[in-house]
């Protein structure tokens, strides 16, 4: 967990709530195109297939309005910068549950198609300081929405990965958020002013305790672009990996960020 509270950055809550509409439609067109030889190739998430990640899609969406049904909790539990170093615990159950439902699903559109509809009827009318009782822990709607576009910008990262030529499109709002949320996660794990993340167009954070620059360029920077910070956050690919492939430009000693990734399972 972070070693403190920082406070989040606030999010438009009409532009959150259509780039989640917009990411899963996105992935719901690609997923439609796919074959039973192409459904059935092996992901890089281990032991799932690509019909169990986009049944796994429909279920990361879905637990907005099942979450919506239960009772409204008392109080919140979970930050949103909090949220991301919650969600390890769940990994065993969420990967059983997944296999269960896309067995039980055979006929994916539909399953996304119904999917879309619960969420739609279950957004409408309900204000965004609406309690939610979310397994990792309660938080506010407007809060989890945020959530649910780093779950579908990773598992489209994962799909296109998984499918040569699949090239799903990432709505520009939902890759920002998810962008945005995970450099603030890595700020809130090791805060300090020492070294400066830049993820451009998106995010820019300092983390890392020691010396804080107050003019020009920093002593220590990381610059990435944002599909290769999220695979780090998510630990898609390691921080050598990235570095050695010259997806990360590092400089200066505390620019090294082995130790802090991944931020989330």
């Amino acid at each position: 967990m972070p070693p403190a509270r920082k406070r989040a950055r606030a999010y438009d809550p009409v532009k959150i709530r259509a780039a989640v509409t917009a990411q899963f439609g996105n992935v719901r067109r690609a997923v439609a195109t796919l074959g039973p030889e192409q459904l059935a190739l092996p992901t890089r998430l281990p032991g799932w297939t690509v019909r169990d990640l986009a049944a796994h899609v429909t279920m990361a969406v879905a637990t907005v309005g099942r979450n919506l049904e239960r009772d409204e909790p008392p109080k919140a539990e979970l930050t949103l910068l909090e949220w991301p170093f919650a969600t390890a615990p769940r990994a065993a159950d969420i990967a059983d549950g997944t296999r269960e439902l896309a067995a039980a699903h055979p006929d994916l559109d539909a399953l996304f198609a119904r999917t879309g509809e619960r969420i739609a009827e279950a957004l409408a009318d309900v204000p965004g300081d609406r309690l939610l009782a979310a397994r990792t822990g309660a938080m506010t709607l407007a809060d989890y929405l945020v959530t649910r576009t780093v779950e579908l910008v990773v598992h489209t990262d994962d799909l296109n990965a998984a499918v040569p030529g699949l090239d799903i499109p990432y709505d520009r709002q939902a890759l920002a958020a998810a962008t945005r949320l995970l450099a603030d996660a890595l700020a809130a794990r090791a805060p300090g002013g020492a070294t400066e993340v830049r993820i451009p167009p998106y995010a820019v954070v300092q983390c890392v305790e020691g010396p804080r620059h107050t003019r020009g360029t920093p002593p220590h920077v990381v610059e990435t672009d944002p599909l290769t910070w999220i695979r780090l956050a998510t630990g898609r690919v390691t921080w050598a990996d990235a570095v050695g492939q010259a997806k990360v430009a590092a400089s200066g000693e505390r620019a090294d960020l082995t130790a802090l990734l991944p931020l989330m399972a």
